[in-house]
């Protein structure tokens, strides 16, 4: 009788042989997982807790919103309305003193702020709403209303009782390219751009700072929701003055060639008159 064939046993061999134990297998897919985490924390998105009441209503204190890191990688540059994370400029934020929460409970933070997963004790990071965003002129006179450009804002995100001024009026200001200018949603409890003046940049950020755009409010549950870019964002008008420079020096240099076409169709029609008299007069003789 014939014994099996190769075949047979290499089939016999692989089909038989005995699983990796999960126990085995886990430290590998935790391996895999966090790496997952560290990529998407670094590339796409971030969780961020609100620190202060400086964006009240939209924001509470003690919320975690979801930050947007993929788009700035393709060079997307913050828009007016838009509610940002991002580092301290420099002199924003002064010395505090955080509380000592024991050290399992700091390891714990410090373990999931690194994959992503909680905020940094450690980050200086601040959230406003971006108002006015690099080649736009911004003032707020008396109690408002926040001009952009000319137009009126109507920020119905304002906390209730507040100002669209707070209780610092400034402008106009000229934001410089590839800066912003970034507002508290509760005016009179925001140290913003209206206080930091003085410094360079004159209040204004740098898009170079900016961590990303803050697009929903995922904690805690029942104040989950989107932050959509307010109408007024999109009134008509808004990019008018930005564009009216544009439209100034096309109209500047469409000037001497209208003049000139004008001078030549003049020339033209004056030689042609002139020809036109001399033919005349040789059918006369």
């Amino acid at each position: 009788m014939e014994g099996p064939s190769e075949a047979e046993e290499g089939s016999t061999r692989v089909t038989g042989k005995k699983p990796r134990s999960f126990w085995k297998e886990l430290p590998i897919l935790i391996g895999i997982a966090l790496v997952l985490a560290l990529l998407i924390k670094t590339f796409l998105v971030q969780a961020f807790s609100i620190p202060s009441d400086s964006m009240q209503d939209t924001l509470q204190r003690g919320d975690r919103v979801l930050v947007d890191k993929l788009t700035p990688w393709f060079g997307s540059e913050p828009e007016r309305g838009e509610v940002v994370v991002f580092h301290d400029p420099g002199g924003w934020l002064g010395e505090t003193d955080t509380a000592d929460s024991g050290a399992i409970a700091s390891g714990i933070q410090k373990a999931l702020s690194f994959i992503g997963l909680m905020p940094s004790a450690e980050e200086k990071d601040l959230i406003k709403r971006v108002i006015a965003v690099g080649g736009d002129t911004v003032e707020c006179k008396n109690t408002g209303p926040v001009k952009v450009n000319g137009k009126a804002l109507d920020e119905p995100y304002l906390f209730p009782g507040n100002t669209a001024c707070g209780d610092r009026a400034f402008g106009p200001i000229k934001v410089p390219e590839g800066r912003i200018w970034v507002m508290g949603d509760h005016r009179q409890n925001s140290l913003d751009s209206r206080y930091h003046q003085e410094l360079p940049g004159n209040g204004t950020v740098s898009v170079d700072e900016v961590v990303g755009r803050a697009f929903v409010k995922a904690w805690p549950i029942n104040r989950w929701g989107t932050l959509p870019v307010p109408d007024t964002f999109e009134q008509p008008g808004l990019n008018a003055a930005a564009a009216a420079g544009p439209a100034a020096l096309g109209f500047v240099g469409a000037v001497p060639l209208v003049l000139w076409r004008r001078r030549r169709l003049t020339d033209k029609a004056r030689s042609t008159d002139g020809a036109s008299l001399i033919d005349k007069a040789r059918q006369d003789s």
